[in-house]
Order: C-alpha cells, then structure tokens, then sequence
C-alpha cells in the first residue's frame, strides 16, 4: 500500500482539480443512493399496512432535523394517501425514487467524467517520460536492454499502470465512501446489527487477501515475458531478408511458438488468480447477507430487535449496497497489484542512472575554430580495455582517417568525441577545452554524423534533411541536395522532395540513402565531422558520387574518418593505423607506404 501511496502522489499531483470534483460527486453519490432506498420504508409499510401512525406537519426548525424530514415526508405521503388513494401515493412515491435514482446516476457519471481527464492525463504523462528518458539515456543502456522489452515497457506496463490508477480511483475515493456512508447509516438504523457485520467482514476480507498474495510477482513475469515475445517480433520484422534466404522460417517460428506457450501459461496462471477475485468476492458477500438476514430475521420474529421489519430490510438493502464496492474493492486491489508489478519494469527505465550529464557549471563553447585533442584516453566498455593510452591531436580543418582491423577500437574513438560513452581515463578536449566541461547539447551542435548505416525515418525527404535543424528554409534544403548529389534523384519522385522515403529509407537504394544522410550533415552545416565508413556499404558508382559529395562535405571541416576502403582516404592530411586499442603507426599515405609496416600490409591486400 505504501508503493500505491507514493504511485498515486508521484502521478495524480497535477489533477487535483479533477480528483476534486471526482470526490465531491462520489460523496453525493453515495448520499443520494441512501436517500433513493430510504423511499422503500413507507412504499413497504404501505403496501403491507404496516404502519397506523397519524401525523402532522411539523414547523421546520422545531426539532431535531431528521426527525422533522422523516416527520413531513410521512406526513406529505399520509395526506397523499387520504386526498387520491393508495394507489397514487405508491405512483408518487415509484416516481419519486425514479427520480432520485436519475440524480443518483447522473453524479455517478459525473464522478466517472472528471476521473477520465486524471486517468488518461497520466498514462500520456508517464508515456511522455520514459520517451524522453529512452531518449536522454546513453547508448550504452541499450546494449543489455532488448528494443522489444523496452516498448513493451512503453505500451504493455503502461497500459497496466492505466487500469491500476483507475482501480487506485475508485478503491481510495469512490468505494470506500460509499461504504463509509452506508456503514454510517446502517449504524444509525441499528448499531447492535452493524457491530456483527463489522465482526464478519474482516473475516471475508482476510480471506481475499490470500488469494491475491502472488499476484504481483506473476504479473511482472508475464509483462516480462510480453518484452520477450515483442523482441522476438522486432527481431522478425528486421531480418526478414535474412530469414527467408537462409530457409529459417521454420527456426524463428519455432522459437516463437515455444516463448508464446511460456506467455500463455504464466498469463493463464495470472488471469486465473485475477478472475478468481469476483466470484469469491460474491459468495462471501451473500454468505455474510445470508448470516445477516438469518441473524436480523431471528430477532425481529423473536421480539427483540429494536427495529421494525420494513426498516431491516431497508438495513439489508443498505447492506446489499456495500457488497458491490467491496467486491470492486478485492478486484481494484488485484489491478493495483498488477500495475505495481509494471510500475517496477517502469522505473527500471525512469530511475536508470544516465551517467553522460551536463557540469554544473559549463563552460561556453570556444569562439575560436576547434581543434581537437585525446589525450592518453583510455576506455573500456566492461573489462577488457578497447583503447589503452592512445593520444592524437586533429587541427582544425584536417583530415584525419582512422584504420585497421575490425575491433582495433577505431568507431569508439569517434563514439567518445560527441560524448556517446566518456572515457575512463584521460581526456578529449576542444581547444584545451575538457569536452566533459560542455554542455551535452552544445557539444553535438558543432558536429555532423554520417554513418555506414544511413540512419533515415519514415517520413519524407524534406524532414530527413532538416531532421535536427530548426528553421532551415526550402532553398538551403535544396541546396544541401545538390551538393550531396541527392537533387536529381528526389526531384525525379512523384512527388520531389514532399515524397515519403519508406520506413528507414526502404524506398531507396544504399547509395541515394547514405547521400540524403550527407545532404543532412551539410544543411547542418558543423565545423567537425564525423564518418563512419561511410562508403563501405556501397557498389563503386554509387561510392563515387557519395565521395564526391563527401569531399564537398569535408571541405574547410575539422573531420575525423573511419574507413575500411582505403582508396577513400588516400588524400588525408594523417593516417592512424590502429591495432588492438593502440595507433601503431601515423603519417600520410605516401609516408606509411614508404614504412612498409602495417598500412602498406592493408594495401596489398586490399589491391589483391
């Protein structure tokens, strides 16, 4: 209950107004439902001539006021029944609960309509968090994170959040007072009957609370296992071409199958549990009705009861009413279970620690044009090392390209200048300038990215180039295509550069891809860039119109590249061979050949 407490305070904060208004209708609610049953009393004593009393109209104000109320409404339906018959007055009293059963449901709903701004207000707000925390956290969370998990996260838990804070609704605010004010009144009719039924329903109570015990740990393996099903799904969809050429779908069908019988168990073993709340609940609930009705009949027949058999069964009416709540209550506290239970895969995201953060106090980024400088960075994923000791310094407006064999440590060393990781010892600086000491933001604004992968989204061609640049106007777009060598082919679309490219560019080839990834990089226009193999991915025609638009890009830029082909760096101003976290030789091309070390072994290979 503290967990829900602490939920419902982090969450419901910022729509006090609507639990408010929630709360005021619930509590009229309640009491308009007490007053519609209490109509049964005079309809029951009527129809069975109960009652022979006379009575008179009392002044308002001359006695206590329920006494007076209870007094006059006897008195009005009296004169009813002497001036039209009996038959009318029952009319008039049908009519009379009609329409207090018309106001009763009319505050219920309002209840129901100021809860629903509260309710859907924080499922979008907790949505709106772990979307910005997914996209704050470092690229690092999500290399033991799998992506299905993590939206299963976003939309599965959420959804459970979202029938828990609808259960944590009604079970603080609307249930319990409607049981509050029945048990009041059921006090007020008979105490002596309502000091048993507070004897019997702790009882009923403790009995549900066992069955409700592991519900929340079988609801966090099945939101679990949800994350598990949605990878496998993810993982589908992304390597269906691979999939299909390797015959595997039998494989992958398989194996889907087997986690989908695993989901269905534990969710069978769940919902089970869930279901098993209701029936429970109501045959306790008319067990105790029966004891009641069993232990109440026996006094009225025996003579001892203090009250009449018209208003005990106004009580038991008063009663029956307080079931439904209270079987709403055991099945509010199962849902609260399950939300709490999706609420801690939640805040596994919401609470994860983003280590890349802004200093306290920033320094401004440098006036002058950056160069950039490591300084005996060293850097380890989780054990081993990937770069040991390595330091280069790149001047502003150079070139300079990293090689060697796959896993040297080349892509880290560019992963670490725009603070995708930071280091563990040693430094990277602009102009003498710890990068740690920026800004985050202010850091990546001077630099551009393009990488093997052209990393494009499913919207047109206008909104990928200005993708991450506010205010670019339609000529600078255009002219960012053109020197990218990308005008031509979009203009040749249906509908030019308003032509939607497809889900990550699927619409286009590998080299029109990895050109409108250029044509970003030049309309934002940074003083360093970044390229990482850049060209690899591509046939020969189409690398050479990318590297003509790369030589365009690179032109009075401080640029770092990662190149297998070395053909493509042949013209840098210094060439890093690095070799297991280490630079083992530098210089220019013609200087590494003349060396005849390492660069020229990559060479002759690549020329054989």
């Amino acid at each position: 209950m503290k967990e829900f407490l602490l939920l419902a305070k982090r969450f419901i904060s910022p729509y006090k107004k609507y639990l408010a208004l929630n709360i005021f209708f619930n509590i009229l609610s309640a009491f308009l439902t007490l007053f519609s049953f209490a109509i049964i009393i005079p309809i029951l004593e009527m129809l069975f001539n109960i009652s022979q009393d006379q009575y008179e109209f009392m002044a308002w104000g001359t006695a206590d006021m329920k006494d007076v109320v209870i007094n006059n409404f006897y008195y009005y339906t009296q004169e009813i029944i002497i001036n039209h018959g009996q038959s009318v007055a029952l009319a008039t009293l049908a009519a009379l609960l009609v329409f207090m059963t018309m106001l009763k449901t009319g505050t219920a709903y309002l209840s129901a309509y100021y809860s629903i701004p509260m309710r859907t207000g924080v499922v979008r707000d907790i949505r709106n968090m772990i979307y910005d925390k997914v996209v704050s956290l470092p690229i690092g969370f999500f290399t033991n994170e799998r992506k299905g998990d993590v939206m299963a996260r976003i939309s599965g838990d959420v959804t459970e959040v979202e029938n828990s804070i609808t259960s944590s609704i009604n079970m603080l605010f609307k249930n319990p007072i409607m049981i509050i004010v029945c048990l009041v009144m059921m006090i007020l009719v008979s105490w002596q009957l309502t000091i048993f039924v507070l004897i019997l329903l702790p009882l009923a109570g403790t009995l549900m609370g066992k069955v409700g015990k592991n519900l929340k740990r079988a609801s966090l393996k099945g939101q679990t296992q949800w994350g598990v099903l949605l990878s496998n799904i993810e993982e589908t969809l992304g390597g269906l071409r691979i999939i299909k050429a390797f015959n595997a779908e039998n494989k992958v069908s398989r194996r889907f199958k087997k986690e989908n019988e695993k989901f269905v168990r534990i969710s069978n073993r769940m919902n089970r549990r869930y279901e098993l709340a209701h029936p429970m609940s109501e045959l306790l609930g008319t067990l105790t009705i029966a004891i009641v009705l069993w232990f109440g009949g026996t006094l009225i027949l025996a003579g001892n009861s203090s009250i009449s058999a018209a208003s005990f069964i106004y009580y038991m009416v008063i009663f029956y009413s307080i079931i439904n709540p209270a079987k709403d209550l055991s099945k509010a506290v199962y849902s609260i279970q399950r939300g709490m239970a999706s609420m801690e895969r939640i805040d596994k995201i919401l609470k994860a620690d983003n280590p890349i953060k802004d200093p306290a106090n920033p320094k401004p980024l440098p006036t002058e044009k950056p160069s950039i400088r490591y300084n005996n960075v060293s850097f380890r994923y989780t054990q081993n090392w990937v770069l040991n000791n390595v330091s280069l310094e790149i001047p502003f407006g150079h070139t300079v390209a990293l090689v060697g064999q796959s896993g040297s440590g080349k892509s880290t060393m560019a992963d670490l200048l725009p603070r995708f990781y930071d280091v563990n010892e040693g430094s990277i600086t602009l102009n003498g300038i710890d990068v740690r000491d920026l800004r985050v933001h202010d850091l990546r604004s001077l630099m551009g990215n393009v990488n093997q992968e052209a990393i494009l989204f499913n919207d047109s061609f206008y909104n990928n180039i200005t993708f991450g640049v506010e205010n670019a106007t339609r000529e600078q777009v255009e002219e960012a295509a053109r020197i990218a060598n990308a005008y031509d082919f979009i203009m040749e679309t249906e509908d030019g550069f308003d032509t939607n490219i497809g889900d990550r560019g699927c619409r286009l080839s590998g080299g029109q891809r990895q050109r409108i990834s250029i044509a970003r990089a030049i309309l934002k226009n940074p003083p360093i860039l970044i390229l990482d193999e850049a060209t690899s991915a591509l046939d020969t025609e189409s690398e050479h119109c990318v590297q003509e638009a790369l030589d365009r890009l690179m032109k009075d830029r401080t640029t770092l590249v990662i190149a297998h082909r070395l053909s493509t760096i042949r013209n840098a101003d210094l060439i890093c061979v690095m070799h297991e976290g280490r630079i083992v030789e530098h210089g220019t091309h013609d200087e590494l050949i003349a060396l005849g070390g390492q660069y020229k072994h990559l060479v002759d290979m690549q020329k054989f």
